[in-house]
């Protein structure tokens, strides 16, 4: 029997993407297909999004959605359906899906209650209700609170950090019951709380690693929300992000200067010479790579005080990324005091993030907490050996190359514990090491290459989470 699925999210690739979630969303309806679930998704209708789908047929309209009219519109996503939440008054903006230069969007918990509120008024043509993160979460929270209710619900959490928190002022604009502001609903900190009030009400669940799912029980991670996820500890499930080999394969990218696959390693050298050219880099000495936010959370603060060394060391680095301006100035004037061998880009390309995947030797993924990652993912793809710290899905998915593992022949990349400047200088030191012995890194590049981490089996294990869920309904 086919499954019928809504999933919905803030954004899906290839439509609307600030960062790893949308990959996620845009590649699961292909990757549950083959599991016979069907999966619609549903998102916002921001201008780049109405522009891809052109002119769509309106399948539901509201007079009044939370303040607001909306329309539902009908098209397609990579061939499966999609409906988007056509509401101009939140949605046709010019900056970016949740801020402009002056900051997020101070009516960000309108915009996004809609959406759940919305994907709660339809979820009864599914038999699921999936929701990502707090932006979709109110879906869960709104459909506890409908009237005979007989979809299940899943939310899941890509990263815990962000919830969605608001003041309680909000609440009699959200069209709940009363009694939905009390510590077991909505209610958070004398507030109202997207991704906790979702928490509460989803029969499941997720998060984007097992290893993550284990990390969130505690405090350091759970970032309050440790003592709710330790209740509902049983409905809890870690499962890893694949990543979407049709978009993320050297073999046919066309990004790429020279695709190549694990047997032609040696065409690999022709996108190296196309990254240092294109960030004006000498030659001499293993290519780092960083495509990610400039933040704390991913330790960018620790690498960037290692700038200095990792030069005197021997290594390049051309940096792509934004974040926080104090980072993105510290790495600009590293490039600055190093000409030739640092580069940096300040803000996202996507073609430019699958030309330094195939080109750079690694790339630094030195998180302090990250759920899962998909860079370190498309680097063991691309043969772009991962150099990452061991927490969440970066533990999950990088084996470390250890004498152990070396002596095996199954090291994909370098993991090290802790993120401080002395625990990072030691594993640039080995990175540079192995780098100088080609055998042995050309090993962790095939063993990286030859993994599978496309959607199969994380497919797999959501198919068999969602018939559960209606098993036991």
């Amino acid at each position: 029997m086919t499954l019928s699925v809504l999933s919905v999210a803030s954004e899906a690739y290839p439509l609307a993407k600030t960062g790893g979630l949308a990959d996620v969303v845009g590649a699961l309806p292909g990757a549950l297909a083959a599991h016979g679930v069907a999966v619609t998704t549903l998102i916002p209708g921001y201008p780049a999004v109405g522009q891809a789908i052109g002119r769509a047929r309106v399948v539901r309209r509201w007079t009044d959605l939370l303040g607001t009219p909306a329309r539902l519109l009908k098209g397609e996503i990579a061939g499966h359906p999609l409906l988007v939440l056509d509401a101009p008054a939140l949605f046709a903006r010019g900056g970016g899906l949740y801020g402009d230069a002056s900051g997020d969007y101070p009516d960000n918990w309108r915009r996004f209650a809609a959406l759940g509120r919305a994907a709660a008024d339809i979820a009864g043509d599914y038999d699921i209700l999936h929701a990502h993160d707090w932006q979709a979460a109110m879906a869960a929270a709104y459909l506890r609170y409908a009237p005979a209710r007989t979809t299940r619900t899943i939310v899941t959490i890509h990263n815990i950090a962000f919830q969605g928190a608001f003041p309680a002022e909000i609440f009699p604009e959200l069209d709940l019951p009363p009694e939905a502001f009390a510590l077991d609903g909505v209610e958070y900190y004398g507030g109202v709380g997207f991704l906790k009030a979702g928490l509460e009400a989803a029969d499941a669940i997720t998060t984007v690693s097992p290893t993550y799912a284990t990390e969130i029980h505690r405090a350091q991670f759970g970032m309050g929300l440790e003592g709710l996820i330790a209740a509902r500890s049983a409905s809890v499930h870690g499962i890893v992000n694949g990543i979407d080999s049709a978009v993320w394969n050297p073999e046919a990218d066309a990004a790429l200067a020279q695709p190549f696959t694990a047997r032609t390693l040696a065409k690999r050298r022709v996108n190296a010479r196309a990254v240092a050219r294109e960030y004006g880099l000498g030659e001499g000495g293993p290519l780092f790579t960083v495509v990610s936010r400039l933040t704390g959370q991913k330790g960018m603060d620790v690498l960037a005080g290692l700038t200095d060394a990792l030069v005197q060391m021997g290594g390049r680095l051309a940096l792509l990324g934004s974040g926080e301006p104090a980072l993105e100035a510290a790495f600009l004037a590293a490039a600055a005091r190093h000409p030739g061998r640092i580069g940096v880009r300040i803000g996202y390309d996507e073609a430019l993030s699958h030309r330094l995947q195939g080109g750079a030797d690694a790339i630094l993924i030195p998180s302090r907490f990250e759920p899962c990652g998909l860079t370190q993912l498309y680097g063991l793809a691309y043969g772009c050996v991962p150099v990452v710290a061991r927490t969440g899905g970066l533990a999950d998915t990088v084996i470390d190359a250890n004498e152990a593992a070396l002596a095996a022949g199954v090291a994909t990349g370098i993991v090290h514990d802790g993120v401080d400047p002395d625990t990072l200088l030691r594993a640039l030191a080995r990175t540079i090491a192995l780098h100088a012995q080609p055998t042995v890194w050309s090993t962790l590049q095939r063993n990286g290459m030859r993994a599978d981490f496309s959607w199969a089996r994380s497919g797999l294990r959501y198919a068999r989470l969602y018939r559960n869920l209606t098993e036991t309904a």
